[in-house]
């Protein structure tokens, strides 16, 4: 579908990641007035506009009409992103960014955030005993410290009233903020009534979305992660598993290893056995048309190996990695999950 929807989306992608409801916009004052420009600490004024790190503006969307994939308009709170919940928001100046412009755009550093310096993620498996623990320790860390930016929304906007007088937002560990990122962003839409609902939409994915979708929210994450753990060199290691005939990385001293009496648990051994997923039930918060509440919904589950060998029947290979790069074109065709020859589709 040569659509403008999904272009549309695409222009929106950076408000819907870095804006995920921030902390001080997230009450009746901020849905009244729809105005989220929080005061910047730095020099007491909105946006920092006092030291010249940004304004106070109104949010510019496109008006590009939806595809045919998307046949409803006014129904869902993240079309149009975000003004279901804010029309005025802070735009920051040259290399500021944040959600006060109180923050560097990612790569810049510094007071005034002039300095550039790239980061280099690296291969985990190449990486020394120390810094692969530390790198646990830090997801440990992230899973059990209230993130102090953000939280997440338990509620649709007109669940929280014409002029926001019952808002519904909570607090979530900072992990958990991506997972329920990614969640949200993915999630059908609700078209009144339990179980009524529109699956043929997905923000992020089978899309043009999915690749400067998921960079900006890895950004994201690895910013959150420094700031938690004031290690501002730190960067998400990746694991490369071209040609894998196993899970490398389901060690206990990595993402843990397979328990011994249940083979879908994870070793007691490892840290991860201790964690609680959310956000698991889709077809239950569709059922019930609420939003995932972050609730925890038991232990982690994983079992290598048993998969469906009919929809995954290996780890892709590297000749497969090279015919995907190799394609001239990033997008085709209807640009969703039957395009032909589409460099992110067969990515995806």
């Amino acid at each position: 579908m040569k659509t403008l929807f999904w272009s549309a989306i695409l222009l929106q992608l950076f408000k819907t990641c870095w804006s995920q409801f921030p902390r001080p916009c997230a009450n009746s004052e901020g849905l009244r007035t729809k105005e989220c420009c929080p005061v910047w600490s730095g020099d007491g004024s909105p946006c920092g506009a006092l030291s010249g790190r940004g304004f106070c503006a109104d949010v510019l969307v496109s008006d590009e009409p939806n595809g045919p994939q998307y046949p409803h308009s006014g129904i869902d709170d993240r079309e149009r992103w975000p003004l279901a919940f804010f029309n005025r928001t802070c735009r920051c100046a040259g290399n500021y960014g944040g959600f006060n412009c109180g923050e560097c755009k990612f790569g810049y550093w510094g007071s005034n955030c002039a300095e550039y310096r790239e980061s280099v993620r690296r291969n985990i498996m190449t990486m020394s005993t120390t810094e692969q623990q530390k790198f646990i320790s830090y997801l440990n860390l992230a899973k059990n410290t209230i993130n102090p930016d953000y939280v997440i929304s338990t509620g649709t906007r007109a669940e929280m009233g014409e002029n926001g007088e019952s808002p519904m937002f909570s607090d979530i560990n900072t992990y958990d903020l991506f997972v329920w990122i990614h969640y949200y962003v993915s999630r059908d839409t609700f078209l009144g009534g339990p179980g009524n609902v529109w699956r043929d939409i997905d923000f992020a994915h089978e899309s043009a979305a999915f690749l400067p979708w998921h960079r900006v929210y890895l950004l994201h994450w690895e910013h959150e992660i420094r700031k938690i753990t004031g290690d501002f060199n730190f960067t998400i290691p990746y694991w490369d598993w071209r040609d894998a005939q196993s899970c490398e990385v389901c060690t206990d001293n990595l993402m843990g290893g397979r328990n011994a009496l249940n083979p879908n648990l994870i070793s007691p051994a490892s840290v991860f056995s201790s964690w609680k997923v959310i956000c698991t039930q889709p077809e239950e918060y569709n059922n019930q048309e609420a939003l995932c509440n972050a609730t925890a919904e038991g232990p982690l589950l994983r079992n290598p190996g048993n998969h469906d060998p009919n929809r995954v029947p290996r780890t892709p290979s590297t000749a497969d990695v090279e015919f995907t790069i190799n394609l001239p074109e990033y997008e085709t065709g209807p640009m969703d999950r039957f395009a032909n020859n589409s460099f992110r589709n067969v990515l995806e």
